[in-house]
């Protein structure tokens, strides 16, 4: 006698994956479900809805690192549940990551001896770092207005407009005035002379801009730092500056070691950069350093005990993961400044290389720099047949994703096309790329020959001016005239 049974909802671990009832309910999306499901039924679900994003290696439209070495993904996954804010637990990482400040100050020319401790701060990015010294400028302002018995109300802060909105964001949660200087057309960075002239006696900081988001360019902060201190002899006053370096902080020191926009000028007061960016770590890094201790002032340092020692925390948040901290040290000492500098060669010699094939199609101007970060911005010599956007959304068909924007304030009316070089860009990638923009702007020529042509078989102008429609018959009849012709034109002998 032959025995059987039928398999419960309960027994679901021997259940086939797509077999299963959890394949076809729907998935829940604004409660939390009543039941459970097996683990390889929820995995397998997510991962199919996330096969439906965009592949990080092929988003040109990020400067976000998406390639990291087999050993550092193992580091990472190690550390994956340690709390940096656990300092006391985890003392080795907080050693790391004091190691990553030092590095990084003495790579910006910091004022400090060999042996000599830096001040900064890991944080989760540029962003983040950008709000603390944006902190630091606003209270050491505050205080000296004070001191003086003058009002200390109305901060300002002047930048380009080409900042990112970390800026802007500033700006507004803390109540800081934000002057922006205006781009035009052939200049999308912050002109420094019109960046002084807008400095007041509440001007907590000027920042300047080391690779525009725009373009990739450095602005110039020697220039910026010259003028500025020609206006703090004449007025009387100390205003410093801040840089931007997110995504030029890496780059600048291992292929431009001659420019000054760091702590060899006297202005600068405090460096924000991007450890996820050039610094070659996963998103979630970013770094700011100060010239010295006075640059921060002491009551925005917070002491706790709580966890086992005392642990002074500037920050604005409080838990956070170590992993990325570990990998950017793991990318210090792997690379070193050798492999930095080849990994920036690197990128820049393939930016010249999708350049010149940009250039190769005659469609585009480019308006990005040679010196800068290494990408390509560029911009249709010729708008009236398709736009950049659509360049943009047709590429996507390939699996590229390169965004298509405008200019800000004053230059709007500039569209542009942009591909960040990343370390993972290789030649070959960059060449397929120039061999699909070439695809997609035969298909957007042709579709608009034929939409121009559709236009003027639908309609008849007779001699007296009048326009006649034309049957559906006829038009189809001459538009398949017009593709026949076409076709002819085109075929070739021999063998293809």
């Amino acid at each position: 006698m032959t025995l059987s049974a039928v398999a419960s909802d309960a027994d679901d671990s021997v259940a086939y994956t797509f077999a299963s009832r959890y394949v076809r309910e729907a998935l829940p999306r604004f409660r939390i479900p009543e039941q459970s499901i097996p683990k390889d039924a929820a995995y397998q679900i997510i991962n199919d809805e996330l096969m439906l994003d965009g592949n990080p290696r092929l988003n040109l439209a990020s400067f976000v690192t998406t390639w990291m070495e087999p050993e550092c993904d193992r580091l990472i996954m190690a550390a994956v549940n340690k709390n940096y804010v656990d300092m006391d637990e985890y003392p080795v990482t907080t050693e790391l990551q004091n190691r990553c400040v030092n590095m990084i100050a003495h790579l910006f020319n910091a004022p400090i001896g060999e042996d000599e401790t830096a001040v900064g701060v890991g944080t989760v990015g540029s962003s983040e770092a950008i709000m603390l010294a944006g902190l630091a400028f606003k209270r050491k302002w505050q205080n000296k207005r004070k001191a003086e018995e003058k009002p200390y109300d109305k901060p300002n802060i002047v930048t380009g407009a080409n900042v990112q909105v970390c800026w802007e964001k500033f700006a507004r949660y803390f109540e800081v005035e934000l002057k922006e200087v205006k781009l035009k057309e052939g200049y999308y960075v912050m002109d420094p002379a019109k960046a002084v002239e807008m400095v007041d006696e509440n001007t907590i900081c000027v920042a300047a801009i080391l690779g525009s988001t725009l373009t990739g360019e450095f602005e110039d902060v020697k220039l910026l730092n010259d003028l500025l201190t020609e206006k703090n002899q004449e007025t009387g006053w100390d205003t410093p500056i801040h840089v931007d370096a997110a995504s030029g902080g890496f780059i600048a020191p291992f292929l431009y070691p001659e420019l000054e926009w760091d702590f060899r000028l006297p202005l600068v007061k405090s460096i924000n950069v991007s450890g996820h960016k050039y610094g070659l770590v996963y998103a979630g890094v970013g770094w700011v350093v100060w010239r010295n201790k006075e640059d921060l002032p002491e009551e925005l340092i917070f002491h706790i005990n709580y966890l086992g020692a005392d642990q002074p925390t500037f920050t604005l948040n409080f838990s956070k993961g170590s992993s990325q901290i570990i990998a950017q040290y793991y990318q210090f000492i792997r690379l070193g400044f050798e492999g930095f500098r080849n990994i920036m060669e690197n990128c820049t010699e393939n930016a010249k290389v999708l350049k010149a094939g940009i250039e190769g199609t005659e469609t585009f101007d480019i308006v990005s720099k040679d010196v800068g970060v290494p990408l390509v911005a560029f911009s249709l010599k010729d708008s009236g047949k398709y736009t950049v956007f659509d360049v943009s959304e047709s590429l996507r068909r390939f699996g590229w994703i390169v965004p298509a924007y405008t200019m800000p304030a004053d230059a709007e009316h500039v569209a542009v096309l942009r591909v960040v070089i990343r370390e993972d860009f290789s030649r070959s990638l960059a060449e397929r790329l120039v061999t699909d923009l070439k695809k997609v702007l035969t298909e957007l020529e042709n579709r608009w020959t034929k939409s121009t042509m559709i236009a003027h078989v639908k309609a008849e102008e007779t001699p007296d001016g009048v326009v006649l429609k034309k049957s559906v018959k006829h038009t189809h009849e001459e538009i398949a005239r017009y593709w026949k012709h076409l076709v002819d034109r085109k075929k070739t002998s021999g063998v293809c």
